[in-house]
């Protein structure tokens, strides 16, 4: 397997892994593919990696810019997507940290996410006092630090998100 940056030719291949992972999970509500398709389509990925093996895309991330209590310059990282048949074989966790070492490289300060704090919390994600987003139980928003103190505050999400 190799972790690289997405492609133009992958773009509906991602769609297509997307709907297909969030396809049962039970807080999907059914934009996840939309998603990735409007941030790039806003220019407003930071980064949008594929897991692929042997030309199969099995997995993706995709990171874009937030706002963390008022102050911009974070991460936000969603959705993160692995092939139902590939789950559970270490996919999702080689995604994460290529994204969290390019995003730290990049010099962010922090990131954030929406998720089960049990599974990110190998990541270095948790909830945090303060910490919220509009509409989400705050157990399920999570941050960490990059090359600084983990974020807290409302997260301000891309229209993408909130549109």
């Amino acid at each position: 397997m190799k972790i690289r940056d997405e492609r133009r030719e992958d773009e509906d291949l991602i769609a297509t892994l997307i709907t297909t992972a969030f396809l049962e999970a039970p807080h999907r509500d059914g934009n996840e593919a939309c998603l990735v398709s409007g941030l790039r389509a806003a220019q407003a990925l930071l980064l949008s990696l594929v897991a692929d093996e042997d030309g199969q895309l099995i997995g993706h991330i995709a990171a874009s810019p937030c706002r963390i209590g008022g102050q911009s310059g974070y991460a936000l990282i969603a959705p993160v997507s692995v092939l139902p048949s590939r789950q559970g074989q270490g996919i999702g966790s080689a995604l994460m940290q290529a994204a969290l070492q390019r995003l730290e490289a990049a010099r962010f300060p922090g990131a954030a996410l929406v998720g089960d704090p049990h599974y990110y919390q190998r990541f270095g994600f948790a909830a945090r006092a303060g910490l919220g987003c509009a509409g989400i139980p705050s157990d399920y928003v999570l941050s960490r630090g990059l090359t600084g103190a983990a974020p807290v505050g409302e997260l301000d999400l891309h229209a993408v998100f909130t549109g």
